[in-house]
């Protein structure tokens, strides 16, 4: 794939249908591998962006860190190396304080659909208080499902946890904490190798990788119990954003809140898939927690909420109304999904 328009968003001038219309030409990047709902979205919303503008605008994509990496890419975006930088922001823990408040608390009983429709909702109304995306655009944003121990090992008991070297994504990890695990700050693209060498025995993180990195040829158990969230942002410099024509812009507004729907509702279908795959095809047992064994978790973790939003607000963050508002939006789309 040429690699066009991986510094500024670029135009050139094509012998269109009707006129000489002008076609514009966005760079988009991604850490993970194509096959990964994040890049699944990111095709999505390129073909959408190119129906709806009847073409003037053509995307190319970059998935599998062939432009940007996790390390980079949002750097990278404000350098110009491509036009738009999708990543996990929990990998930048510092940078992004607010919004990964929505993925680090605890106890959230919610599927994809729910939880990234409640987060595109949250930058919307936390925007001017979250002064770390001045400098960007949202295009969209929207979750993973929360992460469920996925091991090598079997997890039955809180017993089980003791020792173990665990992958999550960035500043989720106090939860692991909690519960007695060694938590390993990774990206999910470095999560297999790790894998398979034995740097880690297991990964906290949604089930569709079983299926779609392949991680079921390794981690047979899945133990069923949510844990944190990991939240996807898809950013565009503020200055390449002012640069596109205003009828371009309120196509990709009219598409930010629509993609957070839909990679939320293609999410939670194939992970269902995921799931029946990994236990037909490679045998992975998911492990259902006793009621009392639950129990126990929830007495281990019922302390960290609290902890991060008294951290947060203590940074001068509205880290309470934040937390009341996402209950609130929770449990709104949760009712209009039945």
């Amino acid at each position: 794939m040429a690699l066009v328009g991986c510094s500024d968003a670029q135009e050139e001038v094509v012998d269109g249908p009707s006129d000489d219309a002008q076609v514009i030409t966005l760079s988009y990047a991604f850490f993970a591998p194509a096959q990964s709902f994040p890049a699944v979205q990111m095709e999505h919303w390129a073909k959408e962006l190119s129906e709806r503008t009847d073409g003037r605008v053509e995307v190319d994509l970059f998935p599998g860190g062939s432009l940007l990496t996790a390390s980079n890419m949002y750097d990278g975006v404000l350098n110009g190396v491509a036009d738009i930088g999708l990543s996990a922001t929990s990998y930048e823990p510092g940078r992004f304080p607010l919004i990964n408040l929505a993925g680090s608390l605890t106890g959230q009983d919610v599927n994809s659909e729910v939880a990234s429709r409640m987060t595109y909702q949250l930058l919307q109304e936390f925007g001017d208080q979250m002064p770390e995306l001045d400098e960007f655009k949202v295009i969209t944003a929207f979750t993973s499902e929360p992460a469920y121990f996925q091991t090598i090992e079997p997890i039955r008991q809180l017993e089980d946890l003791e020792g173990l070297e665990i992958r999550i994504s960035g500043d989720n990890s106090r939860a692991l904490d909690a519960l007695g695990v060694t938590a390993v700050g990774m990206s999910q693209a470095d999560a297999g190798e790790a894998l398979q060498s034995g740097i880690i025995d297991g990964y906290a993180a949604s089930r569709e990788v079983l299926m779609d990195m392949q991680f079921a040829r390794l981690a047979k158990y899945v133990t069923d119990y949510p844990l944190t969230n990991t939240i996807f942002a898809a950013l565009m410099s503020r200055e390449k954003w002012e640069a596109l024509p205003a009828d371009i812009q309120a196509v990709i507004e009219e598409l930010a809140p629509e993609m957070a729907t839909f990679t939320g509702q293609y999410l939670d279908e194939h992970i269902q898939r995921s799931l029946a795959w990994a236990q037909q095809e490679e045998g992975v047992e998911v492990i259902a927690l006793a009621d009392d064994e639950a129990s126990r978790w929830d007495d281990q973790l019922a302390p960290v909420n609290e902890t991060i939003l008294s951290d947060a607000e203590q940074q001068g963050l509205p880290a309470y109304a934040f937390a009341e508002r996402m209950r609130e939006l929770i449990e709104e789309y949760r009712t209009e999904a039945e």
